[in-house]
């Protein structure tokens, strides 16, 4: 199963997305991420926070969806509430598509605890998300038996 984690900028909650999955999966899923609108660099406290939970950052970076017409993704997942809101490239069409919301722990201003909290809460949801799809994938469940079992996990 191919899945392509969407966000505006690709700097933050789909990098984390992409990073635990990739880590946290069989060799069933394949993730990568991508944005609307990248903004070219990952978010620093990313790659913190996903160094600090013992996930891999080598090789994680900020893209545009272009750069996967031909990556044909089973699922595209949208991760922040703006790009939910936009059309997917027609190159996306044949693709499930769902919305995990997440909160963006990269624009909370507060202490290092705070957003070492926020981006910790970030990932441990992630986390809960990702096993589910590892189970599905691995039970080679229909499209919609997954899409049903995703919306359950917060995707709508």
């Amino acid at each position: 199963m191919k899945i392509l984690y969407i966000c505006t900028h690709n700097r933050c909650r789909s990098i984390l997305c992409e990073a635990v999955t990739n880590q946290s999966t069989s060799s069933a899923i394949e993730a990568r991420s991508a944005g609307s609108q990248p903004v070219g660099q990952v978010h620093p406290l990313s790659l913190k926070y996903l160094a600090a939970r013992n996930y891999n950052t080598e090789g994680l970076s900020s893209q545009s969806w272009d750069e996967f017409e031909d990556y044909a993704p089973d699922i595209v997942v949208t991760v922040c509430d703006s790009a939910a809101g936009e059309t997917c490239p027609v190159y996306f069409g044949k693709s499930l598509k769902l919305h995990w919301g997440l909160e963006d722990p990269s624009k909370l201003e507060g202490s290092e605890e705070e957003k070492a909290l926020a981006f910790n809460n970030t990932i441990d949801i992630i986390e809960s998300r990702v096993a589910a799809l590892v189970e599905l994938a691995e039970s080679k469940a229909s499209v919609d038996e997954i899409k049903s079992r995703l919306k359950l996990l917060g995707a709508l």
